[in-house]
């Protein structure tokens, strides 16, 4: 079905066609839906389980159910996929799952959010995304790199069979899709507990179908191209790192599926805001701000590139193909930024009110 496209445009061109129009389905109903991992991870830890957990939910089941509904037909093998193929690490997706939770509550907003949001006119999640991008790729390859190394091989795990959470559990493709079924039922009772908009419950499932039109793409390139291709979906940390250092090091840009997720989620927000005249210039209140948000940035950097995924790339991308790192990452992402809200947020906001005296002055 592809091939006709590969011989007009190419391999490269088609990969980068197609990382625009993923991206920019998931940053339009990113940005309808308020698609949030941060938001939903506080409203949880402080036992509110509102609308910002129902789409997480909501967009998480998507992703889920989808991608192993496609593997059930046989339209889709992830087998070969970086999150189950490739050696990884339990040391890494623990302790970087945890750091890019803490980081996203003092950034108010996962690297997603924040490209989302930078779209909008809001020049702190432009200035920390810039951040977050920087401390990716020096983790990556620069000055934070032998500390990632180090704490990434403290514990190993084979690529293969011992990846795949569900063939160490010994379930198989009927388990899998249930338990995606399950997680939908969840999304769908809290969005009815929270009387969610049909128009957000949609939003919510698009965003999340997002992740598996991505696997499906680069499937389908895998199988009509000559060349090696990759298989992936949607991820921001290496994409953003990858971006900027061919913005600031290269004069030719090398197109392919990740040099167009970041453009392209950045556009679909845009036309999202532009709609619904959402745009507006936002920036930092205060000096003590700011210091927060970069902060949280930095700890996503680097979170992110020792996770090996952020909290789209492994928290909902890697989880789809039941990944065991990836299910790891996205339980330390939950516990760092339920930890943070509490001992930052939660509890500075405690302190800060003045002390009750009567019943009316502590509503």
């Amino acid at each position: 079905m592809l091939a006709p496209v590969i011989d007009l445009l190419g391999e490269d061109w088609l990969s980068w066609l197609g990382g625009l129009l993923v991206g920019g389905l998931f940053g339009f109903f990113a940005q309808r839906s308020r698609f949030c991992l941060r938001a939903a991870a506080v409203e949880f830890s402080r036992g509110e389980g509102g609308p910002r957990l129902a789409v997480w939910l909501l967009t998480f089941a998507a992703a889920l159910l989808g991608t192993q509904a496609l593997v059930a037909l046989r339209w889709l093998d992830v087998s070969e996929a970086r999150q189950l193929a490739q050696q990884g690490s339990i040391s890494g997706a623990l302790v970087g799952g945890v750091m890019f939770g803490c980081g996203m509550v003092l950034a108010r907003g996962c690297a997603s959010r924040l490209l989302v949001l930078s779209a909008n006119g809001n020049l702190r999640a432009l200035l920390s995304g810039l951040v977050f991008a920087v401390t990716a790729q020096a983790s990556y390859r620069g000055l934070l790199s032998p500390a990632r190394e180090w704490l990434t091989n403290l514990w190993l795990v084979d690529g293969g069979s011992a990846r795949d959470i569900m063939a160490v559990l010994g379930a198989g493709t009927p388990e899998k899709l249930a338990f995606g079924a399950l997680w939908l039922l969840a999304g769908l009772a809290f969005s009815f507990r929270s009387q969610l908009p049909r128009r957000l419950i949609l939003s919510a499932v698009a965003t999340g179908a997002a992740v598996v039109a991505g696997w499906l793409f680069t499937y389908q390139l895998s199988q009509a191209s000559f060349a090696p291709v990759t298989l992936k979906s949607l991820t921001f940390s290496g994409p953003s790192a990858e971006l900027l250092m061919l913005a600031l090091n290269s004069s030719q840009l090398r197109p392919g599926f990740d040099i167009g997720i970041i453009p392209g989620v950045f556009l679909g927000s845009f036309i999202a805001a532009a709609a619904a005249r959402e745009l507006r210039l936002e920036g930092f209140s205060d000096g003590l701000g700011m210091r927060r948000y970069l902060l949280g940035a930095v700890l996503m950097g680097f979170g992110a590139m020792l996770a090996g995924g952020c909290a789209v790339g492994a928290g909902v991308t890697g989880a789809s193909v039941f990944a065991l790192t990836a299910w790891l990452v996205l339980g330390g992402m939950w516990l760092g930024a339920g930890l943070t809200d509490f001992f930052v947020d939660h509890s500075g906001a405690a302190q800060s009110r003045p002390a009750a005296t009567s019943p009316a002055s502590s509503a």
